[in-house]
C-alpha cells in the first residue's frame, strides 16, 4: 500500500470519506472543470481469471469529463478545432496527473499522457482518454543478438535484462544512462555500455568472453544502483572473474581520448580488487594494453600503460577513502592519447566517487617511460576484471577535454524503473518484433510476471516468486460490517491445473558457424578526415557481429577483417592506427563506417592489390530443440478430487534453460492444484492506499461467511459527481478454503454402475414363438422380441 501521512491515515481509518481530488493538464490545474473520472487497473493475461495474479501486464487509464470555463464551452476551448493556446492543453501526447484522496490530503493516483480527445457540439463536455507510462513504451523493439552466449554454451543474458534494455531505449532507466549514445562524427560517442542488470548483453558492444555462470549471480541486494554482477570465485586460473566486450567502433590510438568507468560495491564480493582494461590491436602480434585497477584494501588506484604480454609502466594514488568508506564507488580512468605522431605517451587520470558522494580529486600525470609509449593500433576489446559487485560498466571516445566533477557524477538522469531479480537465462536473444510494450508483455506472459507503471509513472518488472509465498499479515482488513458494500465470490474447475507442462529451448547442443561471406569487389578510398559508409544485407538468422580487425602486413586476422594502404596498389605498406571503424546493425544491414583520422587518403586493399573488405557472419549450427518440463504429482490429492487438468503452457524463445522451465511448471501446479475462489465486483469503502499486488483480508461475516487473506488483481475507480467516489475490487484468493472433505457425502460415480436389464431369454423367445414361421409372421424386430418376450 501506498504510504500517507498521520492525518490522512487517521481519515481513512475513522471512516470519514470526503472525497477529493486533482487532476493536471500539460501542468496545468483543472481540477474544477472535471465533471467525472474513472481508472482502471488489472492484470491482463490469457490465464484463468483465479490464476491472474501470476500473470500479465498492466497499463492503467483515466478517462475524464471536461467542462469548460470563463464563459466559453469545453468544445470551443479544448476540441481538436479550438486555437492551440487553449486546446493544446487537451492534445493527444499531452500530460495528464491524478491525485485523489479526501480533504486530509490526496495520494498520487495516475501520470501518463492523454490519447484521444473527443467533443460533441452543443454540450459543455469534451471526452479525455489518457494511458499511464505504457504509452512511453511505443517505439518499435530491437534488440541485440550476440552470439557471445552459444559461441561458449553459457547464457549471456536474461529475460530481465531484455526488459531492462527495452526500457532504456524508451528513455525509461534503471541506472546511469549510457553518455552519448547517438552517432554524430563532431561528438563523443559511447563504445561499450554494459548495465549488467541480469547479462552480459549490451546496449552498445558486443560481449566476447563470457564467464561460467558457476562463477557469479545476479544481485539486487547491495547493486549500486537496481541489479549488480557478483563474483562468486575467481576462475581456476586467475584470482578475478574476467568478462569482455568488442567496441561498437575501433577507434584508433594515439587520436583519443577513452574513458572507462563502472560502479562497483567494495562491500560486496569475495576480494578487493577492481580493474578496466582496455586491450588495442597493434602491428604484430603483440596487444597493447591500458588499464585501471583500484585496490580497496590498501586505498590506492593504479593506471597502467604497456602491453598484455607485460612490459609497460604504471603510476598510482593513494586515496585513504576507499578502505575507510567501504560501500558504493563510481570509478572512472580517462585516458588521453590524442597526438599528432604516430606514437603516443599517454596522459591518465583516475575519478572517484565514493559512498556519500564525496568525490575525490586525482591529478593528472603523463607518462615518461619509454615502455609507456602506445604506438599506432585500433581499439580491441574491454574487458572488466573483477573481485566486486559490479554494475553500469561504459567505454566513451572523442571527449573534447578532461570531464569535470559533475560531468564525472552524471547526476541528470532519473531512475525510472525498478526490476526482480534475473530470471529466465538465454543463450541466444530471440527475435522480436512489435512495441516495446508489446513485447514486454510477451515476456511478463512467458516468465508469469507482471509488469506495470506505478502511480507515480516508476515501471515495476515483479517475478512470478511475488506470489509464491502465501501472505502471513495483510496489507489492509476490509469488512462486511463496514468497508464492503458488495461481494461475488467465485470458484471454477477451470482454474485447476495440477499437471502443468512447459515447453523450453533447448541450445546445449547448438554451436556456431559461419554465415554470409561477403568479399568486397570494388577498393574503397577513404579521404583524409573524411567517412565512407557500407551496407551489407543480413539474413534474420544471421547474429551481430563486432567492427572488422584491421590487418597489417606481420598478422592477419581471420574472418571479418579490412586492410588499409596509401595507395590503391599492390605492394603499398599498410596503415595502422588511422581509420575509427564502426559497426551496427540497421534495418536488415550490417553498417560499416570508416573514418579516416588522418589527413592522407586511405585504400581499402589487400597487399596483392585487391579489394580487402572481409566480412564473415556467425549464426546458430542448428535450431534450438524443443523439450519440455512437466510437474506432476501421481495419486495426488488433487486429481482425487477434481481429476487430471493439464496446463499446457505456450511454446516461447524465452525460456532457454530446463531448470527455469521446472521452476514455471512447478509454481504454475501449486498455484493451481486447487481452484482458488476469485472475489469479483467487491465494492469496496473508498480508500486511495491501495495498489495492485497488495494483500487485503476479507472479513465477510453477513453473506458468504469467509475469512481469507486475497491479492489484489484489479481496481476500478471513479466519480460521477463532486464529492463521491465508488471504488471496486477484484481480488484472487492466496488460498483455498482446505482440501475437500465431502463429509457425509458419497458422490456418485462417473458412470451408472448398475447392471443393464437382460431382457428376454432365448427360452422365454422360443416358447412366445415355437417356430421361426411364428417369429417371422409376427413382425416384430429383434429388440421389440427381446423387451416384449416372457
Amino acid at each position: 500500500m501506498r504510504a500517507t501521512d498521520e492525518k490522512l491515515t487517521g481519515t481513512l481509518q475513522s471512516g470519514s470519506r470526503v472525497a477529493h481530488h486533482t487532476t493536471r493538464l500539460g501542468g496545468q490545474d483543472v481540477s474544477e472543470q472535471v465533471q467525472s473520472w474513472q481508472l482502471e487497473r488489472s492484470y491482463s493475461t490469457d490465464l484463468p481469471d483465479a490464476m491472474r495474479a501470476f500473470s500479465g501486464s498492466s497499463s492503467a487509464q483515466l478517462q475524464l469529463q471536461l467542462s469548460g470555463t470563463g464563459g466559453k464551452s469545453a468544445p470551443a476551448l479544448y476540441s481538436p478545432w479550438a486555437p492551440r493556446s487553449t486546446g493544446d492543453i487537451a492534445r493527444p501526447g499531452q500530460s495528464v496527473v491524478h491525485q485523489y484522496g479526501t480533504d486530509a490530503g490526496v495520494l498520487p493516483a495516475f501520470r501518463g499522457t492523454l490519447r484521444n480527445r473527443s467533443a460533441a457540439s452543443g454540450t459543455d463536455t469534451v471526452q479525455l482518454t489518457a494511458l499511464d507510462g505504457a504509452e512511453r513504451l511505443h517505439g518499435p523493439a530491437e534488440l541485440p543478438r550476440p552470439y557471445a552466449g552459444f559461441y561458449w554454451r553459457r547464457p549471456m543474458a536474461t529475460a530481465t535484462w531484455c526488459v531492462d534494455e527495452l526500457l532504456r531505449q524508451a528513455g525509461v532507466h534503471s541506472c546511469p544512462p549510457p553518455r552519448y549514445p547517438e552517432f554524430d562524427p563532431a561528438a563523443p560517442l559511447t563504445l561499450v555500455y554494459a548495465s549488467l542488470h541480469g547479462g552480459f548483453a549490451a546496449t552498445y558492444g558486443q560481449p566476447e568472453v563470457v564467464p561460467d555462470p558457476r562463477h557469479y549471480s545476479w544481485t539486487r541486494q547491495g547493486a549500486p544502483h537496481e541489479m549488480a554482477l557478483v563474483p562468486h570465485a575467481a576462475a581456476p586460473d586467475t584470482n578475478a572473474m574476467t568478462a569482455t566486450w568488442f567496441p561498437r567502433s575501433r577507434v584508433t590510438v594515439p587520436g583519443s581520448r577513452l574513458f572507462a568507468e563502472a560502479w562497483v560495491n567494495s562491500a560486496v564480493g569475495f576480494g578487493s580488487t577492481v580493474a578496466l582494461e582496455l586491450d588495442l590491436n597493434r602491428t604484430g602480434t603483440q596487444t597493447g594494453r591500458l588499464r585501471i585497477a583500484v585496490d580497496f584494501s590498501t586505498g590506492q588506484v593504479f593506471m597502467h600503460s604497456g602491453t598484455r604480454e607485460g612490459s609497460g609502466y604504471y603510476y598510482s594514488w593513494g586515496v585513504s577513502a576507499l578502505k575507510e568508506k567501504p560501500g558504493v564507488w563510481h570509478i572512472g580512468g580517462l585516458f588521453d592519447t590524442t597526438s599528432t605522431g604516430t606514437a603516443v605517451l599517454p596522459t591518465v587520470q583516475p575519478f572517484l566517487t565514493g559512498p556519500d558522494g564525496t568525490h575525490y580529486p586525482c591529478n593528472p600525470v603523463t607518462f615518461t617511460h619509454p615502455s609507456a609509449e602506445q604506438p599506432a593500433a585500433e581499439l580491441y576489446q574491454l574487458r572488466l576484471v573483477t573481485q566486486l559487485a559490479a554494475e553500469a560498466v561504459q567505454l566513451t571516445s572523442g571527449l573534447a577535454g578532461t570531464p569535470t566533477a559533475t560531468e564525472f557524477a552524471q547526476k541528470t538522469w532519473v531512475k525510472e524503473a525498478e526490476l526482480d531479480d534475473a530470471i529466465l537465462p538465454l543463450y541466444a536473444v530471440p527475435r522480436v518484433s512489435g512495441s516495446q510494450w508489446d513485447v514486454i508483455t510477451q515476456i511478463a506472459k512467458a516468465s508469469m510476471s507482471t509488469a506495470e507503471f506505478d502511480e507515480r509513472g516508476v515501471f515495476q518488472w515483479r517475478n512470478y516468486t511475488r506470489f509464491a509465498k502465501a501472505p502471513t499479515a495483510p496489507d489492509l482488513t476490509l469488512t462486511s460490517v463496514r468497508d464492503i458494500a458488495a461481494l461475488t465470490v467465485t470458484e471454477e474447475i477451470d482454474a485447476c491445473r495440477n499437471y502443468c507442462v512447459q515447453p523450453f529451448k533447448d541450445w546445449s547442443s547448438v554451436k556456431v558457424t559461419s554465415g554470409t561471406t561477403y568479399n568486397d569487389t570494388v577498393v574503397r578510398e577513404v579521404p583524409g578526415n573524411s567517412s565512407v559508409t557500407l551496407k551489407y544485407v543480413l539474413a534474420e538468422e544471421e547474429f551481430d557481429v563486432g567492427p572488422p580487425n584491421v590487418d597489417d602486413d606481420q598478422s592477419v586476422a581471420p574472418g571479418f577483417s579490412v586492410r588499409f594502404a596509401a595507395s590503391n596498389a599492390a605492394g603499398a605498406d599498410a596503415v595502422k592506427g588511422a581509420v575509427d571503424i564502426l559497426a551496427r546493425r540497421e534495418e536488415g544491414c550490417l553498417v560499416l563506417r570508416f573514418t579516416n583520422r588522418s589527413s592522407r587518403r586511405l585504400y581499402t586493399v589487400t597487399e596483392d592489390g585487391k579489394p580487402s573488405v572481409h566480412i564473415q557472419t556467425l549464426k546458430p549450427s542448428t535450431e534450438a530443440v524443443e523439450r519440455q518440463a512437466t510437474s506432476w504429482i501421481s495419486g495426488s490429492t488433487s486429481e482425487k478430487y477434481h481429476g487430471r487438468q493439464e496446463f499446457y503452457a505456450e511454446a516461447s524463445d524465452w525460456i532457454q534453460d530446463y531448470r527455469a522451465a521446472q521452476e514455471l511448471a512447478d509454481a504454475m501446479r501449486v498455484a493451481g492444484q486447487y481452484p482458488v475462489p476469485v472475489l469479483g465486483e467487491v465494492e469496496v469503502l473508498y480508500d486511495p492506499r491501495i495498489q495492485l499486488g497488495d494483500v487485503v483480508r476479507v472479513v465477510d461475516s453477513t453473506g458468504a461467511a469467509l475469512d481469507t487473506f486475497a491479492w489484489v488483481v484489479g481496481i476500478k475507480t471513479g466519480s460521477t459527481a463532486p464529492g463521491t467516489v465508488q471504488q471496486t475490487l477484484t481480488l484472487r484468493g492466496t488460498r483455498t478454503n482446505g482440501i475437500p472433505a465431502d463429509a457425509g457425502l458419497t458422490p456418485d460415480t462417473p458412470s451408472d454402475r448398475t447392471p443393464v436389464p437382460a431382457g428376454a431369454t432365448y427360452a422365454d423367445v422360443a416358447a412366445a414363438h415355437p417356430t421361426l414361421g411364428d417369429l417371422a409372421g409376427s413382425g416384430l424386430t429383434w429388440r421389440q422380441v427381446k423387451e416384449s418376450a416372457s
